[in-house]
Formats: C-alpha cells, structure tokens, sequence
C-alpha cells in the first residue's frame, strides 16, 4: 500500500477483532540485500576457493611432474651416452670381422678401441647403479663419527702427483681435527670427485686451492680453480645427472656429467649442502658445508 510492505495480526478480543499493522517496508529490503550480499559473497568464494584448490593441487602435483620428467630426462641421457659408444663398439667389430685374414697384432687399434669403450660404458653403469644405490640406501646408512681433516689430506696426497704432472699449483689450508659424523670413505668420493673436476678444467699453469675450515655449527670445504667460469644459470644445473655446461668439453675429458650429481647426493645424505660460485675469467669454487658433531665439539 502506497508503496510499503505491510504485516498484519489478528487476535480474538471480547468486543470482537482486533487487527494491528506493521509496516515491514525496512526489514524486508535488509532481508533483500543480505540475501543478494550472500549470494555475491557465495559466489566470490566459490571462485576464491576454486583457485586456491587448483593452486595447491598444482602445488602437490609438481614434484610428481617433476619426478617424472626428471625419469623420462634420465632415461632418455642414459639411452643418448650408451648409444655411442655401443655404435663404436660395433663398427670396430664389423672391421674386425671383415679382416678375418689378419693377425690380432696387425688390427690391435680396433680391440683397444672396443676395450677403451667397454671400460667408459662399466664406468657410467657403475656411476648410474652407485646413484640408485644411494637413493635406495638414504635412510639405512650407518654413520660415525670421523676426521674430516684426515680424510682431505689422504685425498690430496693421492692427488698430488697427477696435479704435478699437469704442472698446476696446489695451495691448501686445512684446519686440524674438524669431526663430522658421516662415512668417511663416501665423503673422501666427494673430495675426489671435486678435485679432479677442478683438475680437469684448470687452465695450463694454473692453481688449485683447498681450505677447509670450521663456521659455527658447520665445516666449510671450498675447492677453487683458476679456469673458465661457470655461467650463472648452470651452477645449480651442474649438480643434476648428465648435465654438462660443454657437451664436447666434457666428452674430450671423459665425463658423463655424473661426477657432481654423485657428490650432491652424497653431501645430502649427510644432512650438508653442496653449491658452487663462479667469476668470470677468474676461478670457479665448490663449497661443502656439512654440521659439525656436537658431541665432539662440546668436548
């Protein structure tokens, strides 16, 4: 009536019936616009919850994409690095088959040739079983506690002749008695392992240096080189299987981009991290950083 909403009652009285009206106009729009508010509302948080589902299921999805892919990449790097040298193996066995008439001493370049090979593809098995094993092992190894400045001078006194005979400069500085617990001769591997990288790609006449020292809770391995540096954007893809910044680089050295992926999984075995810097025309240098035992250090 006149534009209003109005309510009415009605109630027995003795002398009849009494109506009384009330104008409901106000309450009615406050009823209209709470339930258009809610609707919006509802509707917004549809929206906002649809995409914070689809953003932490992506979210929970991605190391499963990434596990895969990282499969379906390992795979396809181990097919690429045994499909040559299987290729040379068979063509210097076809040459030899085809020469049946000459002695062994007369085509001894094709049985080294097929030796060289075979010895390459029993390294990187070894190295790609070693992987799994670790991977496999991750939660079963047995550690104690062990010198780690004892393990780094064992492995330069290896080292030290075949860094004479490159004729490269080896520094080191080694602080005494730094206790990690751990397994000594996987973490000499890792020390070898960067050693001879960086023995590797050291210029001619260049210089290596080692230091290892003690920083808080944690000890401190660095390995620096002078030699070519490393571009930004490769020096945490360095760590992963089969990656090599110089595919031909590393195939003249003998490497299959296996060596740093193996220190990696060693050092996170043990609760370390392992990461690398490098400056341009200047040197590259890998970090080993491992806690120290606190057991040994409150002694």
């Amino acid at each position: 009536m006149d534009g209003n909403e109005w309510a009415y009652a009605v109630r027995d009285v003795s002398e009849g019936h009494r109506i009384v009206f009330l104008d409901v106009t106000t309450r009615q729009g406050i009823l209209t616009n709470l339930v258009y508010t809610f609707l919006v509302v509802g509707f917004v948080m549809l929206i906002v919850i649809f995409f914070i589902s689809r953003y932490f299921a992506n979210r929970s999805i991605a190391p499963v994409q990434e596990a895969f892919d990282k499969q379906k990449q390992f795979i396809a790097d181990a097919s690429h690095e045994l499909k040559t040298p299987l290729a040379i193996i068979n063509t210097n066995t076809d040459v030899l088959l085809a020469n049946e008439e000459d002695t062994i001493r007369s085509q001894a370049k094709w049985p080294s040739y097929i030796k060289s090979e075979t010895e390459r593809m029993s390294k990187l098995t070894g190295d790609l079983l070693y992987l799994t094993e670790m991977d496999d092992a991750r939660e079963g190894m047995i550690f104690t506690t062990f010198d780690v400045s004892e393990a780094v001078e064992n492995v330069i006194l290896m080292m030290e002749v075949a860094i004479f005979e490159k004729q490269i400069t080896l520094n080191y500085a080694i602080e005494p008695r730094v206790m990690v617990r751990g397994n000594s001769e996987q973490f000499k591997q890792v020390v070898m392992i960067l050693l001879d990288y960086a023995l590797k790609y050291t210029y001619p006449r260049g210089s290596i240096r080692i230091e290892l020292k003690t920083h808080h809770h944690d000890m401190v391995l660095s390995v620096a080189n002078t030699g070519e540096d490393i571009a930004p954007e490769h020096l945490d893809l360095i760590f992963e299987r089969f990656f090599r910044t110089d595919a031909s680089r590393a195939r003249k050295h003998g490497g299959y981009g296996l060596g740093l992926a193996i220190a990696k999984a060693i050092v996170e075995q043990h609760k370390g991290k392992i990461y690398a810097k490098s400056e341009v025309k200047e040197h590259t240098t890998f970090f080993v950083q491992l806690p120290l035992d606190r057991k040994k250090v409150l002694d």
